[in-house]
């Protein structure tokens, strides 16, 4: 019962800080659990922090659906073409050793903070001519605001199958990696982004975690999935009323920064 309590404050801020910035908070528990839980396998780790990612994404997709930030359309396609890396990813899990995951995780944090940090906003919009293989989109969200930007289709869902196994793989929810593509390479306005990336993380982590349910790897860690989903719930509800607060480039600052740190904790527990 100690141990479910004090998880419970744990989920909590994961999931205010995950809808947040829109990455499902995996990278913020991957890690945590890795320093709290150092006797468990990798694939433990990962079926647990993914689990929990579901639940997250699940309760911030409500909140933002209510906000009308959602591109439901596209985000649809791309959370179907993240399925079957989320999957194949699930399994892929068990074969990698302890020390080659946390040098993996920790190298993959650091470079999406970087990139962050040297490029932290993506202002271009559908603006003149939109190229033939783009499709536009216009969302208006319920305090009136309109936004118009185009993307290439076929892009977003190749993105969209690795960021699926990558997610998988590694437990993270996929949203680190996800948002900074829907803002730099796929045009999304940040707000939109956010919200639509935790709509694909609901269906991703979820089609992972039924993986790990299945194998029953998640048997092992249902306690901790208890708790932390719990805190998580209404975490998520929080973290989306927030992002009325922020601006955009500071959203992404808070998300390269957090990536920054804890990429480098992880390295120094790879070596």
């Amino acid at each position: 019962m100690e141990q479910f309590l004090w998880l419970l404050p744990l989920g909590f801020m994961v999931g205010t800080f995950g809808t947040l910035i829109g990455a499902g908070g995996g990278f913020i528990l991957v890690p945590v659990l890795l320093l709290l839980y150092p006797d468990k396998s990798p694939e433990t780790i990962t079926s647990i922090s993914l689990a929990v990612v579901f639940f997250n994404a699940l309760s911030g997709s409500l909140a933002y659906a209510k906000m009308k930030r959602i591109d439901f359309k596209s985000g649809l396609i791309f959370a179907i073409s993240t399925i079957p890396g989320s999957i194949l990813g699930a399994y892929t899990t068990s074969l990698i050793p302890r020390n080659v995951f946390n040098c993996v995780f920790g190298i993959l944090l650091i470079a999406a903070s970087v990139f962050l940090m040297i490029k932290p906003k993506n202002t271009k919009a559908a603006e003149g001519e939109v190229p033939k293989n783009h499709i536009i989109r216009s969302i208006t969200d319920i305090e009136g605001v309109n936004y118009v930007f185009s993307y290439n289709l076929l892009l977003g869902v190749i993105i969209s199958i690795f960021v699926g196994y990558i997610s998988s793989l590694l437990g993270i929810g996929g949203g680190i990696i996800h948002v900074p593509v829907l803002v730099h390479a796929l045009n999304f306005p940040v707000h939109i982004a956010t919200a639509t990336s935790h709509f694909v993380l609901a269906v991703m982590s979820l089609s992972g975690t039924i993986v790990h349910i299945a194998s029953g790897v998640l048997s092992k860690g249902i306690l901790q999935t208890v708790a932390l989903s719990s805190g998580v719930l209404f975490g998520a509800q929080l973290g989306a009323r927030l992002s009325n607060r922020f601006n955009g480039i500071w959203i992404i600052r808070s998300l390269a920064i957090a990536l920054g740190l804890v990429g480098i904790r992880i390295l120094i527990m790879a070596f």
